[in-house]
């Protein structure tokens, strides 16, 4: 026997922190011979043999079993130098194998790569760590590689090894934290997970952090995947998406969308429709409805569905619940050929405490912080990400940029970003701990948000950023160079909360609640806003968008909402609707089931679908509309004082003022006939959308289709039309010249 009795011992019992140095071939002198020791620890192997593939007249060297568990040793004399060689293994009942070592090969990771790795400033260190299928030197295999500085040793472990630790230990990369292993022969589609000793002898079996796919729970493993493989048909779309990179003033009507409970199958038990059945329903859907992008509700990898999938356990991975990876790439790409934009909902604020993830990965704090003042998030239970930790913050950055390159993204919705732009988020008072200067701003997540940002836009010009930050944090869609965020848009939760505030009320009380509607202009263009009514306003005992209008019957219901959606599309800001509310759902959005598509038989629903359908298609062609919503000489009050009337008017114009609507908003229950409204010049203004007609459910009252303009003076105005205004309805008129 050659090897120690210290290292046989240590590899024996998984204890062994640098088994590259023992296993493998390596030069040796036994007295005054020179060669090589060959050394092999192999499961459930019986015996083992050298073999030289090379040298087919070379009689196979056999080794030696030094131990019951599969060690193998031998000594080559005359050999000076390492060789070519491949290990033959024979098992119990006959079985026999042939392959590389994984322990002859050098590391896949070079010195820069680690450099800037434990710098922070590894962009592609998604092609680096985790598991890759490689082809090293004409040998095809996996290299895995997994950051655990605190570990005192790592393996790769899966059911090719009986995920048993002591086989296919990892070596440490310097003091990179780095570990590192290459293994021949394996291919896609094998499970696996990395078992870590910590330094008080403790057993972790993780998955990898990195993985491109995974198992379903409560397995949890990670699958060997290359995401690459996929063939993409959506250049054209890509070519047009990098032309229009910063023209952010530009049509965006978004539908967001939980994959799961779209639609479902319920003559297959009520499964969830996959990734391939969802994509020609949903693209023909959304091009119907005239939106121009999906928004899709987080799919990255996450055990519980309840979370929605903002507990990510597998920020690499498309979940498995639709399908593979290659699935969703499908599914991408289609939407891209049918000239759909696909965003996708990103969640880099927080992570949950399941023990097979990241939470106290090797032992230690290592993606969050120590200290649950900082490091825990009171609200969700969950775990905050070190954003001040280099490593962390690569895993975080890459992983944005791993969207957009793998999967051809066109925009990340950064789920959450208050809670991570103050240190006291949602905290008492003595559970924070300020930052440098003292003050409440957590300034390594405020640095980490520019830093994505930019680098985003760097990578892959025409993706955008979208912030839901629902605090006045300034200039947070506003250049870095500018000292802003680096956000594209953000979403604009003032408008949103203070709007259906006011359509919660009753119309007789409505005239109180006048400055709910007017106060949102006053930072209209403070921000580059997308007017939202998302998943969070149809959960938990909030009530649908429908059943939020204050009104007893549904009839009134359906006005109030198809009222609110056109005042909605005329207001300044991009928009997004969640799923259900363009048809008026009834529920409650149910994770776990279907839409309630069959309420799309009766008018009162079907009228606000076919609504915001005409709505989408009426902002998409006009320009004034969609390609100028932050222009703040776009937008002029006509009268947003008529607080007794319930009536808002304001008109929407290029900057030549050559293009002119003009928006009559009535939200109280009253006929108002003969209600003169101030237009600024004198022709027709044709009625191109009354939320009353009776196509959409309404009563058909309305202005026979426009009203020519009289030299009347009112609002301010040389010129009026008189209006017959329909209760809970909103016109829209636009003028043609006289």
């Amino acid at each position: 026997m050659i090897v120690s009795r210290a290292d046989l011992d240590s590899l024996l019992m998984a204890k062994h922190a640098a088994p590259h140095s023992v296993l493998g071939m390596h030069r040796c002198t036994r007295g005054r011979r020179k060669g090589v020791v060959v050394r092999a620890l192999l499961s459930g192997a019986i015996s083992c043999e050298v073999v030289e593939p090379d040298s087919p007249a070379a009689a196979p060297v056999p080794m030696k079993r030094l131990a019951p568990e599969g060690f193998f040793e031998v000594f080559i004399p005359g050999r000076p130098d390492p060789f070519k060689y491949q290990l033959r293994a024979s098992y119990p009942g006959g079985q026999s194998r042939q392959f590389f070592d994984g322990y002859c090969f050098l590391p896949t990771l070079g010195e820069q790569d680690l450099y800037l790795f434990n710098e922070g400033n590894e962009h592609r260190v998604f092609d680096k760590l985790g598991a890759h299928p490689r082809d090293l030197g004409g040998v095809s295999g996996v290299s895995f590689a997994v950051w655990a500085p605190a570990a005192a040793r790592v393996s790769v472990v899966g059911i090719f090894n009986h995920w048993d630790g002591r086989y296919n230990p990892m070596r440490p990369l310097g003091a990179s934290g780095v570990w590192e292993l290459f293994i021949p022969s394996m291919a896609e589609g094998e499970l696996y997970k990395f078992e870590i000793r910590d330094q008080k002898g403790g057993i972790r079996l993780k998955t990898d952090p990195y993985g491109t796919s995974f198992e379903a729970p409560p397995g949890n493993a990670a699958i060997v995947c290359d995401p690459r493989r996929f063939s993409w048909g959506d250049g054209e779309w890509l070519d047009k998406r990098r032309a229009a990179a910063g023209s952010l003033d530009r049509p965006m009507s978004v539908y967001e969308v939980h994959l799961g409970s779209w639609k479902r199958k319920p003559e297959d038990a009520d499964r969830p429709l996959s990734y391939r059945e969802l994509a020609p329903q949903l693209a023909d859907y959304v091009c119907e409805m005239g939106f121009t992008h999906i928004e899709v509700m987080p799919i990255a990898e996450h055990p519980f569905e309840g979370s929605w999938g903002y507990q990510v356990t597998g920020f690499y991975a498309p979940t498995h619940r639709y399908g593979r990876p290659e699935d969703f790439a499908w599914f991408v790409d289609y939407l891209h050929q049918r000239g759909i934009g696909v965003i996708l909902d990103w969640v880099p604020a927080h992570f949950p405490r399941d023990s097979f993830a990241l939470a106290e990965f090797d032992g230690t704090h290592l993606y969050e912080h120590a200290d649950p003042r900082q490091g825990a998030h009171l609200d969700w239970g969950t775990l905050i990400f070190n954003y001040g930790r280099n490593e962390v913050r690569c895993f975080l950055v890459a992983n944005a940029l791993a969207w957009c390159e793998r999967y051809h993204i066109d925009g990340l919705r950064v789920d959450a970003v208050a809670s991570m732009l103050y240190l006291d988020y949602s905290r008492p008072q003595g559970g924070w701990i300020p930052n440098r200067y003292g003050g409440r701003e957590n300034l390594e997540a405020i640095e980490f948000i520019k830093q994505v940002n930019d680098l985003v836009h760097q990578y892959h010009p025409g993706v955008v950023m979208i912030a839901e930050e629902s605090t006045s944090f300034s200039k947070v869609s506003r250049p870095t160079s500018e000292g802003g965020l680096g956000f594209d848009y953000k979403w604009n939760m003032g408008w949103m909360n203070d709007t259906l505030r006011y359509f919660s009320k009753e119309p007789v009380h409505r005239k109180w609640h006048q400055n709910d509607l007017t106060f949102g202009m006053l930072y209209q263009y403070a921000e580059n806003f997308i007017e939202v009514f998302s998943h969070d306003e149809v959960v938990h005992g909030k009530a649908s968008l429908l059943f939020k209008m204050g009104a007893w019957h549904i009839s009134e219901k359906a006005a109030n909402l198809r009222s609110l959606y056109a005042h909605l599309w005329a207001y300044p800001g991009k928009k997004l609707l969640f799923m259900g509310s363009e048809f008026a759902q009834s529920h409650e959005w149910r994770h776990d089931a279907s839409l309630d598509w069959h309420l799309c038989q009766y008018p009162d629903h079907e009228g606000v679908r076919l609504l915001v359908r005409d709505l989408n298609r009426l902002y998409t062609a006009e320009p004034v509309l969609s390609s100028n919503d932050f222009n703040p000489h776009g937008f002029r009050w006509i009268n947003c004082q008529d607080a007794g009337s319930n009536v808002i008017s304001y008109l929407r114009c290029d900057s030549l003022e050559r293009v002119l609507f003009a928006i009559v908003a009535h939200f109280g229950g009253a006929v108002r006939t003969d209600y003169r409204v101030g237009v600024p010049y004198p022709g027709f203004w044709r009625e191109v959308i009354n939320t009353n007609s009776e196509y959409y459910g309404g009563s058909g009252l309305g202005n026979d289709g426009g009203r020519a303009s009289e030299a009347v003076p009112a609002d301010g105005f040389a010129q009026s039309v008189v209006l017959t205004l329909p209760p809970l309805s909103t016109v829209i008129l636009r003028w043609d010249r006289a």
